[in-house]
């Protein structure tokens, strides 16, 4: 049973459920909903869908990820980047506003839960480490520039191609003819009115004796009603006769369950953009739940986690949705109103389906304008340019690896940007741990405590070579200590101990001890004996199964103060 709870924790919590947590959650689930039903419309337009798979990603999945997650905050559903990802998978297979462009999306969807789902059952969270985070700042910083850029036309009534900067400006420019001036009047009044609900709301609203609880939920229903009145402005001045591109005609009602249809060239072509959004989405959902999840004092399962987003993912496909994750935005908002377990988003699910079937008729009025304002301030939160700044001042190869990732995808797109990113991290990892950091090391006056010389007052023998090795030894980096050494002892003939301090020696491959014994022999013909010190227990376990310690020049030493006692002729200063 306790195996059975831990991959589906809803009959862990479910069992403790009671009338507290369900007000609580009722209450997040109201508030979500209303922020989730503009953002799922606007980011199913941004993944090239009609608007309502936005809301038919936001009912399934929400139940789905409520069954196998294991955050009490995190709302899952349609996020900008991902679905940015899924129009740039997708429109290399098939025409937008296409059925087949439809159905790649959903098979799109099943493969990313698929992925999740194995990746979580195989314990596999581990890997979404290769995106470091500069790397995934510079990437969602990239991301949001392109996305805000993809809706210039939207706002202006311009037609614009496109995943990538280059290509987004050049179709911008080439169709500036197209702007239309009531198209623009509406998309800068809905652009304005969003701004200052994120901006100068909630002070308004305090200042004139509202309470701070009642101005934050009037902030976080505002986007609804900057919707209705946009509605409203359509249907007062017809502007669908003057040029304003409106919605059109929504499906009224939730769609069937049904199984994908899986082409194997779609497939063949959509594997591997489903890992990369499955890694990003993971990536982007596991910082927010574990984020929220530290305000609580509650613990995330990252490969419980991988199971939730994965059945999301693959109730989404069913659903006929698109690719989902936990959103930051809307997880705060979950995580402010006081959601207790992940029923609220079950609950927003009920509240999704409910609007999905009453309200779809007021949509066909609603300007694409006024979604296009809603993901531009959605995205503009996500650019953050100080990474750059903290990056070149903090280590210049991370500020090489965000401006790689960064310039890749404003560039190239999203899926080269991430994965010149993650090359970029491998690089950095690589170079970094090929070139470990070594320090010749002395005692410090009156104690038995030995520090870096060019960093302390310390003591020194001039016949020892005390090098302490704070790095683990293996194939990348096991010939710089052999030209460290090399280096150091070549014209210093007074030299006739070499110690190697190894506390920060967690392991030693064969390449390493390869070198070892090379340098061994080197040592042994020049004279001079090669010791250990400190060397922890697996490792010299290790060391044991060669026979490398027979064949040592010196001896090892438990503890550094003991080697240069042993060893020592003279300490000087």
């Amino acid at each position: 049973m306790d195996m059975v709870e831990r991959y589906v924790p809803i009959l862990n919590w479910g069992r403790r459920y009671s009338r507290d947590k369900f007000g609580r959650d009722f209450l997040a689930a109201v508030i979500v909903t209303i922020m989730l039903i503009p953002q799922s419309l606007a980011y199913a337009l941004l993944a090239g869908l009609p608007p309502e798979v936005g809301l038919y990603a936001s009912i399934l999945p929400l139940v789905a990820y409520g069954v196998f997650g294991s955050s009490t905050s995190l709302a899952v559903g349609p996020v900008a980047v991902v679905s940015l990802m899924t129009a740039a998978a997708i429109g290399r297979i098939a025409q937008e506003g296409t059925a087949d462009y439809a159905s790649a999306a959903i098979v799109l969807a099943l493969l990313s839960g698929g992925i999740l789902t194995l990746m979580g059952l195989f314990r596999l969270g581990f890997i979404a480490n290769f995106l470091s985070h500069p790397v995934i700042s510079g990437f969602i910083t990239a991301s949001g520039l392109i996305i805000a850029t993809s809706q210039v036309g939207g706002l202006l009534g311009i037609s614009s191609t496109g995943h990538a900067m280059p290509e987004l400006l050049a179709s911008l420019a080439g169709h500036l003819e197209q702007f239309n001036p009531y198209t623009f009047a509406v998309g800068a009044a809905s652009l304005a009115a969003l701004v200052w609900v994120r901006t100068g709301m909630k002070g308004m609203l305090v200042s004139v004796g509202l309470p701070s609880t009642i101005a934050t939920l009037a902030v976080r229903a505002a986007p609804v009603v900057v919707v209705l009145l946009a509605i409203a402005a359509s249907a007062a001045f017809d502007l669908g006769t003057k040029g304003v591109a409106l919605v059109g005609e929504v499906p009224q009602g939730i769609p069937l369950l049904s199984l994908p249809d899986l082409d194997l060239d779609i497939v063949s072509a959509l594997i591997v953009p489903a890992f990369i959004i499955s890694i990003v989405g993971f990536v982007e959902s596991i910082s927010v739940a574990q984020t929220l999840a530290a305000k609580k004092r509650e613990r995330i399962d990252p490969d419980q986690e991988l199971v939730g987003l994965g059945a999301a993912n693959i109730a989404s496909a069913f659903g006929s949705g698109f690719p989902v994750t936990g959103g930051f935005a809307r997880s705060v908002v979950n995580h402010d109103a006081g959601a207790a377990t992940p029923a609220a988003g079950m609950f927003t699910a009920v509240g999704i389906a409910l609007a999905t079937l009453l309200l779809t008729p007021f949509l066909a009025l609603l300007p694409k304008a006024t979604l296009a304002a809603t993901i531009v301030v959605a995205v503009l939160a996500l650019v953050d340019f100080s990474i750059l700044k903290k990056s070149w001042s903090y280590s210049k190869a991370d500020f090489a690896a965000v401006a790689t990732t960064l310039a890749g995808t404003l560039i190239f797109g999203v899926e080269t940007g991430i994965s010149l990113g993650v090359a970029a991290s491998v690089l950095v990892f690589f170079y970094r741990s090929s070139r470990p950091h070594m320090a010749i090391v002395g005692r410090v006056p009156g104690t038995e405590h030995f520090r870096n010389i060019n960093r302390h007052d310390v003591r020194t023998d001039p016949h020892i070579l005390a090098l302490r090795v704070d790095e683990s030894l293996y194939f990348a980096n096991a010939r710089y200590l052999e030209e460290r050494i090399a280096r150091e002892i070549s014209g210093r003939p007074g030299i006739t101990q070499v110690i190697l301090m190894c506390p920060a020696v967690n392991a030693i491959d064969m390449s390493a001890l390869e070198s070892l014994e090379a340098i061994n022999i080197r040592l042994k013909e020049q004279g001079i004996g090669l010791n250990l010190s400190e060397v922890k227990g697996p490792v010299m376990d290790r060391l044991k199964r060669s026979d490398f310690l027979d064949h040592l020049n010196g001896r090892v030493f438990l503890s550094h103060h003991d080697a240069v006692d042993a060893l020592s002729v003279s300490l000087v200063p």
